[in-house]
């Protein structure tokens, strides 16, 4: 499932590969050339040291590639499997200046996309048995969106719009300057096409009403308490049982079950992409070509 993900978008992502490598060998790996003798072939393993949920292997694997075609990747588990400390994830062998200049990026590339997925998890494990859908944000890292919402999908989360050209999201700024919910409603469904939705982000009883009447698709609920939130639901599925509720703002950890517990359909949370912590990922040598130990 995963592995195929990048298909129609490896193009795109080896040019950014081709760019992040440009930051940083400039004109070249002056360590690895000054220091391993040209010719030099060697085996390497990339193990985690802290367990998690894997992401991100397919783009190492892209990152070698880019760097050296003849260098040999072969992924040891699935992105998506949680692993324990130690475990190796992968093994790449061929030229050792090749594997030492596209560690780095490779690594940086995985110990971030695992991370996300492993918060990802977390937060999914916390809903089990509740009929809601955890959802990320436009909160990402620029120039690695596609990356860290495959992240999302691969901690068992799912995603939100993808930028500003594919979804009506109408937020408080909107709101004020189109000059009220009914207003930017109004203007928004006249110039969309007829399958978009339209999704009202509101902050209190008055909007929702609002967005109700001038029948909004989504409705967010931003930054309510759990007692808001469950009479909120409560209101709008009154009115119109299809309309989605998602809530936002606040999720943590400690509170996201107690959120999908009011009736929401869906919850967003920025802070699967900017709030991580990265998943510790080592790269070692441990085998030269003929059996010398270097690691």
């Amino acid at each position: 499932m995963f592995e195929t993900a990048f298909n129609g978008y490896n193009e795109a992502l080896r040019s950014q590969i081709r760019h992040w490598l440009t930051e940083d060998i400039g004109n070249g790996d002056i360590t690895t050339a000054s220091t391993i003798p040209a010719g030099s072939q060697s085996k390497a393993v990339i193990h985690v040291k802290e367990s998690g949920v894997v992401a991100g292997l397919p783009v190492a694997q892209l990152v070698f590639e880019v760097v050296d075609p003849s260098l040999r990747f072969e992924a040891k588990v699935k992105d998506g499997y949680r692993v324990e400390k130690g475990t190796v994830i992968a093994v790449v062998e061929g030229g050792t200046h090749s594997l030492l200049t596209g560690e780095r990026l490779a690594l940086n590339l995985m110990q971030r996309m695992s991370g996300i997925a492993t918060k990802t998890s977390a937060f999914v494990e916390a809903l089990a048995g509740l009929p809601v859908r955890l959802v990320d944000t436009r909160k990402t890292t620029p120039g690695h969106r596609q990356l860290e919402k495959y992240a999302v999908r691969v901690g068992g989360g799912a995603n939100h719009r993808f930028g500003l050209y594919d979804a009506v999201m109408i937020k408080d700024n909107h709101i004020k300057g189109a000059g009220g919910i009914t207003a930017a409603v109004q203007a928004a469904r006249a110039h969309i096409p007829h399958t978009m939705k339209i999704e009202v982000e509101t902050e209190s009883f008055d909007q929702i009403e609002e967005a109700l009447a001038c029948g909004a698709d989504i409705i967010m609920l931003d930054n309510m308490s759990a007692p808001q939130m469950t009479e909120a639901v409560a209101r709008i599925k009154a009115h119109s049982p299809h309309v989605i509720v998602e809530a936002s703002g606040n999720v943590r950890l400690d509170t996201v079950r107690g959120i999908a517990e009011c009736g929401v359909d869906v919850i967003s949370v920025g802070g699967l992409t900017y709030s991580f912590q990265s998943l510790d990922i080592s790269l070692d040598l441990n085998e030269k070509k003929g059996g010398t130990t270097t690691a």
